[in-house]
């Protein structure tokens, strides 16, 4: 008796929990707090209404720890078994971190949620880390080619320059200074130019390829990876319908076949109490 009351309580707190209403409340919620977190750094709104912020982040957060729970309840051993019920339950374990300290800024990771809640911001976290591998590899291309362009760039240009160019680590370091765009024309190649003019032979090469190609293969995989995760998507959806609509024809056609059987009874029936009757 009890496991079957104890069945029925985690069914109806599941569809609580899962309910649109609940997870738009969660979503504003998560909202809410962050701005109240954006407001805590005010010393002056503290000094006015510090004590009602404060309250309010702890009411939610006391919110935030009851959803877990639940949810804990609700799915059990289950729980842990799925990526973003983990995230959450991390990030609002960080959030109960005590308010004073340095580490109380983490309290503001707890406005990550909106990722495990909204489904368009979930979607582009799973196609960023399934884009890893091939993130990898481009970056990796892009470390060889740093290499082979600040090594070229400490023999031509560390003597004449050498708080740009005087050792590798810092033609590295000027190397993505250009390779982001930042002052790299003003700041650096026209200074470099000045004494030697064919540098523009360095730069604009490294900048084609480092800042115009490899940069945009990254965007390229991205893209790639999103579009496939997105396929991949449908076509569960697909085969999840195609599924429900093939066991429901196949209820369908047995209930059919049940109500032929029961019919052909009948009629067998009312045939013997004619018979019965002559």
């Amino acid at each position: 008796m009890s496991v079957a009351v104890d069945s029925g309580l985690r069914g109806r707190l599941g569809g609580f929990i899962e309910n649109r209403t609940t997870q738009r409340l969660i979503i504003a919620l998560i909202l809410i707090n962050g701005v109240i977190l954006g407001l805590e750094t005010s010393p002056a709104l503290m000094d006015q209404v510090g004590p009602w912020l404060i309250g309010a982040d702890r009411l939610i957060l006391s919110v935030f720890v009851v959803e877990i729970l639940i949810k804990l309840f609700v799915q059990r051993a289950a729980f842990f078994r799925q990526p973003w019920n983990v995230f959450d339950f991390l990030v609002v374990s960080i959030a109960l971190i005590p308010t004073s300290g340095p580490l109380a800024v983490l309290r503001i990771l707890r406005l990550l949620r909106l990722v495990s809640m909204v489904p368009k911001l979930r979607f582009i976290v799973e196609a960023l880390l399934k884009a890893v591998p091939g993130i990898l590899s481009i970056f990796g291309l892009l470390i060889l080619l740093f290499y082979v362009f600040a090594v070229i760039a400490t023999g031509l240009f560390g003597q004449q320059y050498p708080e740009w160019f005087g050792h590798l680590g810092r033609s590295m370091y000027t190397l993505f200074q250009v390779m982001t765009l930042e002052s790299w024309s003003m700041g650096i190649s026209r200074p470099v130019m000045e004494t030697f003019p064919w540098a523009w032979v360095f730069f604009v090469p490294f900048i084609l390829v480092a800042t115009f190609t490899i940069l945009n293969l990254f965007i390229a995989i991205i893209v790639n990876t999103m579009q496939t995760l997105a396929v991949e998507q449908q076509e569960f959806e697909q085969e999840t319908i195609e599924k429900v609509v093939h066991n429901e024809s196949e209820q369908l056609h047995d209930d059919l076949k049940a109500l032929h059987r029961e019919i052909s009874a009948l009629r067998a029936e009312i045939k013997q109490l004619k018979s019965g009757q002559n």
